[in-house]
């Protein structure tokens, strides 16, 4: 009988606060509405998100700033479109951070994936910029994609300067391992972008959760990472069910779109955990060692993880300069 209450509590619960009871819930978006709305602990964007929200009427007071920095900051109008840019991502982080309890992702712009110095010299300066505004580096992470050179930057980050780095666009396992080598605090392991790729090019059109490409190498990253006592934590990102996120319960954060996180919220079906951090101390991969050669081999040799990187890569990147086109017509008009 002693059971019967807390059957009928499960079964009212929501599948959303369900999870939350396993995993940290993180909101991929840019719009703050949405994140008042389903409460996540940390907040997640990159220049499409926030490409999106900059068209939005309620968020113009942002852009307004972000144009007069520019102006007042830049010489050239390349120097006041940067400068804005720069701001801009920092002030969507300020206005997340007034919502959430924990920390927003900022992302380092994609053109320089391939550049460790110049990416470096990026996230120093959105730290800088967020300390003006107030904002302890303890709150934000530096988002940089999974490239060798964005991995180095990381490690160069973590170690030289104590601020901590979201590892994004990492479609393999070789990136996994060279994230956690690096030091780095979390990885975002893309789900929803695997599946789409093998949805593409093999004669499979479905998938079931279990089953599904994206939940699987999850799978086999978060179990070696707990196997092997690696700090770096495991941030599953880009999905396009609700299957998928169940089949990742207990997975250390899922970062989830307004859209599934209402899916979520209105239904009642029970979370049954699937990743756990003692089992996967049980697992029988081994442990290995990747140094550059053997990155670019291994990614090289993974036909959809090398096709995903550079696609998400030019992808951020065009967003980017649509961004940029925007504030340039801004800082135009406000002359």
């Amino acid at each position: 009988m002693s059971g019967e209450p807390q059957s009928k509590k499960t079964k009212m619960s929501s599948t959303l606060d369900q999870l939350k009871q396993l995993t940290t819930i993180v909101a991929d978006t840019g719009d703050f509405e949405a994140m008042k709305a389903y409460k996540p602990t940390d907040a997640t964007t990159n220049p499409s998100l926030i490409l999106s929200a900059a068209s939005m009427k309620q968020y113009q007071h942002i852009i307004d700033k972000a144009v007069k920095h520019g102006i007042e900051s830049g010489t050239t109008m390349e120097e006041k479109i940067t400068e804005a840019m720069d701001l801009l991502c920092v002030l969507f982080g300020c206005e997340i951070l007034k919502i959430v309890p924990g920390r927003v992702s900022t992302e380092v712009d994609a053109r320089l994936s391939f550049d460790t110095n110049a990416s470096v010299e990026k996230a120093l300066k959105y730290i800088n910029l967020y300390k003006e505004l107030g904002i302890d580096k303890s709150r934000i992470l530096i988002k940089l994609a999974s490239t060798w050179e964005g991995i180095q930057a990381a490690k160069i980050l973590e170690k030289e300067h104590g601020i901590h780095c979201n590892l994004t666009l990492l479609f393999s396992f070789c990136q996994a391992v060279s994230c956690a080598e690096a030091g780095a605090t979390l990885i975002s392991p893309f789900v929803g972008r695997i599946l789409d790729w093998y949805v593409e090019n093999t004669s499979d059109k479905t998938f079931a959760p279990e089953a599904d490409p994206g939940v699987i190498s999850v799978t086999q990253i978060y179990n070696y990472y707990k196997k092997f006592g690696y700090k770096t934590v495991v941030m599953g990102a880009s999905f396009r069910n609700t299957g998928e996120i169940k089949e990742l319960a207990g997975c250390d954060l899922l970062t989830i779109s307004p859209k599934l996180l209402g899916e979520l919220g209105s239904s009642t079906d029970p979370i049954v955990q699937k990743l756990d951090a003692n089992e996967a101390k049980k697992s029988t991969q081994e442990k290995i060692t990747i140094d550059e050669p053997k990155f670019r081999w291994m990614l090289n040799e993974d036909r959809m993880a090398t096709e995903k990187l550079s696609d998400g890569i030019r992808k951020f990147a065009a967003d980017s300069i649509k961004l940029e086109s925007l504030l340039g017509e801004r800082i135009c008009a406000a002359k």
